[in-house]
């Protein structure tokens, strides 16, 4: 993992406020996770849907930019599969695709037990410039 670009994803403070670690980066595959506490829950003490998408959004944002080239999210889609019982979220975002300025990535969210809990399609626009990694 490249340290000048793992310095940019750990400067993403909110990720880093609801706890996300990222596992493994390369350009066009991530891994990242994060640990079931009491503030991810919603009113009926299930895991947030925000933060199961904030989770898929960062491993996303690592992957895209693993190459170094600046990418940003223009469009998700999520779906939602089951609701998880685990302690812990994993997403693995995957390239699908990708062109001189966009990029198109799948991120699957699963629990401990391989549970599928999401899916989320995201396509990315590579800005001009460089991350510096």
């Amino acid at each position: 993992m490249d340290d000048k670009l793992k310095k940019l994803l750990e400067n993403d403070r909110f990720a880093a406020f609801i706890g996300i670690e990222l596992v493994e980066m390369e350009p066009g595959y991530a891994v990242a996770k994060m640990a079931i506490v009491e503030n991810h829950l919603n009113g009926v003490d299930m895991i947030q849907g925000g933060a199961i998408f904030t989770l898929a959004d960062f491993a996303f944002a690592a992957a895209a930019n693993a190459s170094g080239q600046i990418t940003v999210g223009i469009n998700a889609n999520i779906a939602y599969f089951q609701a998880s019982k685990g302690k812990l979220l994993i997403a693995e975002a995957k390239e699908i695709a990708v062109s001189q300025k966009l990029a198109h990535y799948n991120v699957e969210v699963y629990n401990e037990k391989k549970d599928y809990i999401a899916q989320v399609s995201f396509t990315g626009y590579k800005r001009s410039g460089k991350t510096d990694a």
